[in-house]
């Protein structure tokens, strides 16, 4: 399913719309929280929020059974802040339901107090079973869209990023809290009218490639060779005055949620047919994909 951040205004607490491919419609609200938050992050049934009003405080939560906890502060010194605005730029969640833990994920540039950034990334690591944050320290280059900083996939023991130039995926592996890059396939070029994203594909890395008349979809079969297949190329010749402002955002194995900046749309990939699933009646300020979230529900087992 689709979780769709909607905020009346900007002193009003966020809710959820959720969109369903099975159920329809609902809303699902983040009141219990108690606080203004933003979704960061979703991973198989919890959400990441971060606080508006106070910098550097982080929830998980379950929105269907209104659990959550309040993560700890990490000890970072003000001096040594994210770079540019104190906010991580990529924040994630991994939530391991074998193992019934989760981690967040929060790294960025940093610049110390009067001095220019030089390129030193930050990455703290919150551990439910320790209930602790842990730091490490490494250089990096890349950089990221707002669309990139949203998709974040949880897969195999790491989450995955793909980088603003589309030239490859930056992954966390958070089991030995290294980063390493994995390549795109040779055939996903980007420029000339092509955009990708980057959606988990039950449990496996997918990509999805749209250009003006044509989305084609790749998954990654063989994770440890890096060995994509192209699994399905769809005509966008049936929703051509949307293409420029579509954005995918979920998928299973037989659909495609996809948004505009009014519409939720759904593709359905063995009939190949398209529905209009939600649509926005007022003028929301921000397009629905600008806040729009994977959310798949995964209830833990109790103990």
């Amino acid at each position: 399913m689709v979780l769709i951040e909607t905020s009346g205004s900007p002193e009003s607490r966020s809710s959820l719309v959720c969109v369903d491919n099975l159920r329809g419609v609902s809303e699902v609200s983040l009141d219990f929280l108690k606080d203004r938050v933003k979704v960061r992050a979703s991973c198989n049934g919890l959400l990441c929020c971060s606080s508006i009003p106070d910098k550097g405080v982080y929830y998980v939560c379950n929105p269907m059974t209104r659990d959550f906890k309040l993560l700890p502060r990490c000890r970072e010194r003000p001096v040594t802040r994210f770079y540019p605005d104190g906010e991580a730029t990529l924040v994630g969640l991994a939530c391991d339901v074998s193992k019934n833990k989760f981690n967040v994920v929060l790294a960025g540039y940093h610049r110390t107090f009067g001095h220019r950034p030089d390129g030193t990334f930050i990455c703290l690591i919150f551990d439910s079973d320790s209930n602790k944050w842990k730091k490490f320290v490494s250089h990096r280059d890349d950089h990221f869209t707002h669309m990139n900083k949203n998709q974040v996939v949880f897969v195999n023991g790491a989450l995955h990023w793909l980088t603003g130039s589309c030239s490859y995926i930056l992954a966390l592996d958070l089991d030995f809290d290294v980063w390493r890059k994995i390549s795109l396939p040779d055939e996903v070029s980007y420029g000339t009218g092509n955009r990708v994203y980057l959606l988990d594909s039950d449990g496996c890395l997918s990509l999805i490639q749209i250009s003006d008349v044509w989305m084609n979809i790749w998954v990654m079969k063989d994770y440890e060779k890096e060995v994509w297949y192209m699994v399905d190329r769809v005509s966008l010749r049936c929703i051509r005055g949307l293409v420029p402002g579509i954005f995918p955002i979920a998928q299973t194995g037989e659909c495609i949620f996809l948004a505009t900046h009014k519409q939720v749309l759904v593709y359905h990939q063995k009939s190949r047919v398209w529905k209009e699933m939600y649509s926005v009646k007022n003028s929301a300020s921000l397009p629905l994909w600008f806040s729009a979230y994977a959310f798949r529900s995964t209830i833990f087992p109790s103990d």
